[in-house]
């Protein structure tokens, strides 16, 4: 028998029970099955929500049911009426929009269209209406310890870049562990969110579904969207002359999924974000040839940084993030672009963009210039127009192609939201990309709808946690006035430093966008307090790169193993790369702690305000 964890409560029967660590989480905190989850269920309305006992009321209790539990139960705090929200979309946001409600003692409804959680990271066989769409063989481009959620890292056996079915796995262990499932009506579609008629003085939102043939209009206290903004093909055919008449087979790249039908076929990609880099390289495995259409050209990243260290744990660093600010983008670019050409010269494989290479959002591909030298793949400008078999290129030059994939990118649109918000070439006006200014009350905001150099999970899962507590009343937005100025500054900066292109409307950095929302919700790392008080914990935290963890450190939503969460980090991504031990001659480290130490105050000391 396990011992009983300390606690300043008693731990009541129900969903959760002391079980052996499970995925980097606590003994403490693990789930346990379905099955045992009903036989320890107390007859009594008490059920264990994380770590803490809240009483259930039946008022008003929706009919809730989980494909897992079969559960029709509904949080309450003992002695008032838990504020109802809607949460749109079972994704990765709508799974973290849960949890942040649940942890509010808010009750969340999340309404999933399909029949699973997982969203975009969930492969199918063939593309889904109004759902997200991948290939089989998507990698993330983003590592695990910068990608998670900031409260359940992922397992230290799972790779770095993880493949979607990984991906999907992480997120099921995520559901279960907090038992999210319950709280999710699947196949169910959100035909409208409206206003209630008092919205002035009560902020409701009367939303419509459709399950199963039959719409239900219920009322809710808030909404959070969370549908994304990869679910409607960005299809430019108009841009295109002759497209129409082309007499071979054109998709767009949702609509992709492996490369069987590619077999010693000429291909065209056009476009050369990841989606197009990644689909030209797959494609020439199999394709007689493949042609890479560019307009403009892009800076190509590794996955792999600095001593086989996943890039954006070397890159995305407070020490990075306050040089960047320090420095001129000038010169940001111009250590970046070295560093980049070090690896091939983009111009001799002919990649190399007018722009800069902070003026777009980066391409992230391993393969691609091995493919290029190869021969594989061919990179060609804009085409200029199509003929019935072939495509004529801006330069002149003209190749016989069979099939073409467009990677052109996706529009977003909100059409259940009547009249709410309106959106414009990509373009949608929201402070901190969350809230419509206008309205009278705060009770709509969305969820992941942005386009960060970085991770979006965690970034999802801040907005969230800020999102809820302004449901709840316990944060203020500012006036109308001031959310206007601060779109409008944030519009015009996005502008300057990015080339024109629908990608680059939602744009932003993850360090100062997650600092921006820490400091909003009160969460943001104090570094001159840590150093003065955990030391270590302070130079992984200043130096090491900007994990997720970071959030958990201080403030509302405090997670008791965020700091042994940071220090443990590099190991969980060393781990899974050391399947054949190495035996190792110890060296004197490169930088010894004092000088390490005496460099980080000195930083602090120029700019503590920017970190």
């Amino acid at each position: 028998m396990l011992p009983e964890k300390p606690s300043r409560h008693p731990r009541p029967t129900g969903c959760w029970l002391p079980l052996p660590s499970v995925g980097g989480v606590t003994k403490w905190e693990a789930p346990i099955t379905a099955d045992v989850h009903h036989k320890a269920r107390p007859a009594s309305d008490v059920l264990v929500w994380g770590n803490c006992a809240q009483i259930l009321t039946a008022s008003r209790l929706p009919s809730l049911r989980c494909r897992t539990h079969s559960c029709r139960q509904r949080p309450e705090v003992e002695g008032s009426m838990a504020k109802r929200v809607a949460i749109i979309g079972g994704g990765s946001s709508g799974l973290c929009a849960i949890k942040a409600c649940l942890e509010e003692s808010l009750e969340p409804i999340c309404f999933e269209r399909s029949g699973d959680i997982g969203g975009l990271w969930r492969f199918e066989e063939h593309p889904e209406e109004g759902r997200a769409s991948i290939y089989r063989s998507v990698i993330i481009n983003t590592s695990k310890e910068m990608m998670c959620f900031s409260d359940f890292p992922i397992p230290e056996d799972f790779p770095n870049y993880m493949h979607n079915s990984k991906i999907m796995e992480y997120f099921r262990m995520y559901a279960q562990h907090f038992d999210l499932l319950r709280h999710i009506r699947f196949r169910t579609s959100v035909c409208r969110v409206s206003k209630c008629p008092d919205f002035a003085t009560t902020g409701q939102w009367e939303v419509v579904t459709e399950s199963e043939g039959k719409q239900e209009a219920a009322v809710f206290d808030a909404v959070l969207v969370c549908t994304g903004h990869h679910t409607e093909a960005h299809l430019p055919l108009s841009a295109f002359p002759g497209i129409n008449n082309f007499k071979g087979h054109y998709i767009h790249s949702r609509d992709y999924k492996d490369a069987r039908d590619s077999t010693d076929k000429r291909v065209v990609v056009i476009g050369i974000g990841n989606s197009g880099a990644d689909l030209a390289v797959e494609i020439s495995q199999t394709a007689k040839q493949v042609f890479l259409s560019t307009r403009r050209g892009a800076w190509i990243f590794n996955r792999v940084g600095d001593q086989g260290y996943p890039i954006d744990t070397v890159i995305t660093t407070r020490t990075n993030a306050f040089l960047k600010k320090l420095l001129s983008q000038s010169m940001v670019s111009n250590f970046a672009e070295k560093q980049l050409n070090a690896r091939f010269n983009h111009s001799l494989y002919g990649l190399k963009p007018k722009h800069r290479v902070l003026d777009q959002h980066p391409t992230i591909n391993d393969d691609l210039p091995n493919r290029i030298i190869s021969g594989r793949v061919l990179v060609k400008p804009n085409i200029q127009e199509f003929t019935e078999t072939s495509a004529i290129f801006e330069d002149g030059t003209r190749e016989d192609i069979d099939a073409v994939v467009f990677a052109t990118g996706y529009s977003f649109s909100f059409p259940f939201l009547e009249g709410c918000v309106k959106v414009v070439e990509n373009q949608i006006s929201l402070y901190k990309f969350m809230f419509p200014p206008d309205l009278e009350k705060p009770t709509l905001a969305f969820i992941g709808l942005i386009q960060p150099l970085g991770a979006i999970m965690p970034i999802s899962e801040l907005q969230c946690r800020w999102a809820t507590r302004i449901f709840k009343g316990l944060n203020k937005l500012p006036p109308r006035h001031c959310m206007e100025a601060d779109i409008k500054q944030k519009r015009e900066a996005m502008a300057k430093q990015y080339v024109k292109s629908q990608r680059h409307t939602i744009q932003v950095d993850y360090i100062p966008y997650m600092d921006e929302l820490a400091c909003q919700v009160g969460v943001k790392p104090d570094l001159l307090t840590l150093f003065l008080t955990d030391p270590k914990l302070a130079l992984e935290v200043a130096f090491g790169p900007c994990t997720p963890y970071q959030y958990r450190l201080r403030g509302p939503g405090k997670w008791a193993g965020a700091r042994e969460a940071i220090l443990t980090q590099r190991q969980r991504i060393i781990k899974p790369l050391q399947t054949r031990l190495v035996e190792e001659h110890p060296s004197a480290p490169a930088m010894p702690l004092f000088f390490k130490l005496v460099g980080a105050v000195a930083i602090l000391a120029i700019g503590f305000a920017y970190l």
